[in-house]
C-alpha cells in the first residue's frame, strides 16, 4: 500500500501537482476499501468451490452409501432365503436317511436283499441305472467275488454306512475345490452378483403389472429372487469345471510339413461330422464317434474335396446337411455337396482374399462373406450373381449373421470396429461398436442380443446388440498377429493363444475359466516355448461341454470340460 502511495506521490510531482494529506488519506481509504472488497470475494469464491466440492462429495458417498445398504438388505434376504432353501434340503436328506435305516432294520427287507451271485448278474440293470446320472459303468472293469465278500447282513450295513461316509468325504473334497474357485475370481462375481440383484430390483420397479406377478410366482415357487435365480445359474455353471481334458487326438496332416495350419474347423448341423480346412487346400470332413472312440493316432476323413487355393473359413449350411460353405485366398466363395464331393456354387466377385462365410440360420438358402477388398457380400445359392454388396472402408476379417435373423449381421473389419447393419438398409450400420484397439478378427452371437468378439489387441470383448453397448471385456489369452480361433455356447466363450494353447471364459467372468496347452513329443521343448505354434481354430458342440481344437501344427484335440 505505501508502496503504491509513494508511487502516486512521484507521479503527481512530476506532474507539477501538490497532494494534500487529506487527499493521500482519502486515497489510502479508498485503496484500503478496494482491497478488502477483492479479498472478501477471492474468499466467498474459494468458500463456494470448497463447499461445491464437499457437497459433490456429500452426495456422492450418500448414494454410495445408499447402494452399500440397498445391497445390504439383497445380501441379507438372499441368505435368509438360501439358508431356508438349505434347512429344507438337510430335512429332506435326512428324512430319506430315516427311510433307508427303517428299511434296513425290516427281517422283510433282510429277505428280499439280492445275493452276491444276483448282484453279479445285474450288470445291465446297474448300467441302466448309472446311467440316468449322466455315468455309465458299462465299460469300467469288474471284480470277482471271493468267499471273504460273502458276509454277513450286518457286513452289508457297515459297507452301506462306510459308502455314504466316503461319499460325504468326497462332497466335501468337492465343495473346496469349488470354493477356491469362488474365491479366486471373487472381484468378479460379486460384480456380477450386484449387477444382477440391481436389475431385478430396478425392472420390478417399471415392469407391467403381469410380469410382475409372473416373478413373483416364481420367487414364491423358488424362494429367491429373480436376481438369485439368475446369479444362482452363473455361480454353478462357472464352479462346474475347473479344466480342459483332452478324449481324442489326431494328426490333419503330415507333422513335419509346414502347410499344416487348420484355419477353419465346424461341426455339421447335428453335431455327427466335423470339417476341417486351411493351408493345405483341401476340405476334410471326419465322423465324429469314430474320432471319439478310435484310439488311433492318425484317421481316415470320410471325405475330402480339393481345392485351387488355400482355405479361411467353412460353414456348414443349417438347414440342409450336406452343405457346407468355403472361402479361399483367391477371394473365392463356394459351395459344396459333401455326398457328391463336387462344389454346388462358386461365387468370385471378390476382388482379394475372402476371410469369412457364414450361411444364415433362418434362411438356408442365404449366406454371407467378407473379403480383403473392403466388401462384404451376400449370396443366394439360387442365383450366380451377389444379390448386395456392401462397401466399406477397411478390410473385413470376420462376417456372422444374428441366429435370429436373416436381416442383421455383425461384421468385424481391420479398422478396429465391429459394424452391426440391418441388410434392409445397407446405407449406414446401426451401430459401430468400438473399443478393439486393433483388427477385429472373428465375431460371434450367443444369443440373438449378444455378440463376442475377438481381435488381435489380446482381447475378447462382449456387446449388447439390442441395448447397442459393451458388456465386458475378456483378457487372459496372447493375441498380436495371427487368427487363433473365437467359439461360442450359452454360457462360455472359448479362443486360441499365440502361447499354443486354448482359453475357455464364461461370458460372466473377464478371467479365464481354465486353459489347456497343445504338447508335442516330437517337438524339442525349446523350440516349441519360443511361440513356433498357436491355436489356429477352435468350435464348441452344440449344447455341450466339448470342443474341437486345432493349432498351427495341424494337431487337431477333442477337449471336454471336466471338474
Amino acid at each position: 500500500m505505501r508502496l503504491l502511495l509513494s508511487i502516486f506521490a512521484v507521479y503527481y510531482s512530476s506532474q507539477g501537482c501538490e497532494i494534500s494529506i487529506k487527499e493521500l488519506d482519502s486515497l489510502m481509504s479508498m485503496l484500503s476499501e478496494k482491497k478488502r472488497k477483492m479479498e472478501q470475494e477471492e474468499a466467498e469464491r474459494n468458500m463456494q468451490i470448497l463447499l461445491d466440492f464437499l457437497q459433490y462429495l456429500r452426495k456422492q458417498k450418500v448414494d454410495e452409501l445408499n447402494e452399500v445398504r440397498s445391497d445390504l438388505q439383497y445380501i441379507k434376504e438372499d441368505v435368509e432365503a438360501v439358508e431356508k432353501h438349505r434347512m429344507e434340503l438337510y430335512r429332506v436328506r435326512d428324512r430319506y436317511s430315516m427311510k433307508l435305516r427303517m428299511l434296513g432294520n425290516d427281517p422283510n427287507m433282510r429277505n428280499l436283499r439280492p445275493s452276491t451271485h444276483e448282484k453279479s448278474n445285474s450288470g445291465v440293470i446297474s448300467s441302466s441305472f448309472s446311467g440316468r446320472g449322466g455315468m455309465t459303468t458299462g465299460n469300467l472293469p469288474t471284480k470277482k467275488m471271493d468267499g471273504k465278500a460273502q458276509g454277513s447282513s450286518h457286513g452289508l450295513q457297515r459297507k452301506d454306512s462306510l459308502t455314504g461316509l466316503d461319499s460325504q468325504f468326497n462332497q466335501s473334497g468337492l465343495s473346496v475345490v469349488r470354493k477356491k474357485r469362488v474365491h479366486a475370481q471373487f472381484n468378479d462375481l460379486q460384480e456380477c452378483y450386484l449387477q444382477k440383484r440391481r436389475q431385478s430390483a430396478n425392472q420390478a420397479l417399471n415392469q407391467p403389472l403381469d410380469q410382475l406377478e409372473r416373478d413373483k410366482s416364481l420367487i414364491q415357487r423358488e424362494g429367491y429372487s429373480v436376481g438369485l435365480i439368475d446369479f444362482q445359474s452363473v455361480l454353478s455353471t462357472f464352479t462346474q469345471y475347473s479344466r480342459l481334458r483332452v478324449i481324442a487326438e489326431l494328426r490333419h496332416g503330415d507333422i513335419f510339413h509346414s502347410a499344416n495350419i487348420v484355419s477353419s474347423i465346424e461341426f455339421d448341423r447335428d453335431d455327427e461330422l466335423f470339417a476341417t480346412a486351411g493351408v493345405s487346400r483341401r476340405i476334410k470332413v471326419f465322423d465324429f464317434s469314430t474320432v471319439l472312440n478310435d484310439p488311433a493316432d492318425v484317421h481316415c476323413p470320410v471325405v475330402e474335396m480339393s481345392t485351387r487355393s488355400k482355405l479361411s473359413c467353412l460353414s456348414w449350411n443349417k438347414f440342409a446337411k450336406n452343405q457346407i460353405a468355403s472361402s479361399d485366398y483367391e477371394g473365392i466363395v463356394t459351395v459344396w455337396d459333401v455326398t457328391t464331393r463336387q462344389s454346388v456354387m462358386e461365387y468370385e466377385e471378390h476382388e482379394k482374399r475372402a476371410w469369412s462365410v457364414d450361411f444364415c440360420r433362418t434362411e438356408p438358402s442365404v449366406l454371407v462373406s467378407g473379403s480383403d477388398d473392403c466388401k462384404v457380400k451376400v449370396w443366394c445359392t439360387n442365383q450366380e450373381a451377389s444379390v448386395l454388396n456392401i462397401d466399406m472402408k477397411a478390410n473385413i476379417c470376420c462376417v456372422k449373421y444374428n441366429p435370429g435373423s436373416s436381416n442383421h449381421i455383425a461384421v468385424g473389419s481391420a479398422d478396429h470396429h465391429i459394424h452391426y447393419y440391418d441388410l434392409r438398409n445397407i446405407s449406414q450400420p446401426l451401430h459401430v461398436f468400438s473399443g478393439h484397439r486393433k483388427a477385429v478378427s472373428y465375431v460371434k452371437f450367443l444369443s440373438n442380443s449378444e455378440l463376442a468378439s475377438a481381435s488381435t489387441d489380446s482381447t475378447l470383448r462382449l456387446w449388447d446388440v439390442k441395448e447397442n453397448v459393451p458388456v465386458r471385456t475378456f483378457r487372459g489369452h496372447t493375441n498380436e498377429k495371427n487368427f487363433v480361433g473365437l467359439s461360442v455356447n450359452r454360457e462360455y466363450i472359448a479362443c486360441g493363444s499365440e502361447t499354443n494353447e486354448v482359453f475357455v471364459y464364461h461370458k460372466e467372468i473377464s478371467k479365464p475359466v481354465t486353459w489347456h496347452r497343445f504338447g508335442s513329443p516330437e517337438i524339442d521343448d525349446a523350440e516349441e516355448d519360443a511361440g513356433s505354434y498357436f491355436i489356429s481354430a477352435v468350435c464348441w458342440k452344440s449344447d455341450s461341454p466339448t470342443m474341437l481344437t486345432a493349432n498351427s501344427q495341424g494337431t487337431i484335440k477333442v477337449l471336454v470340460l471336466a471338474a
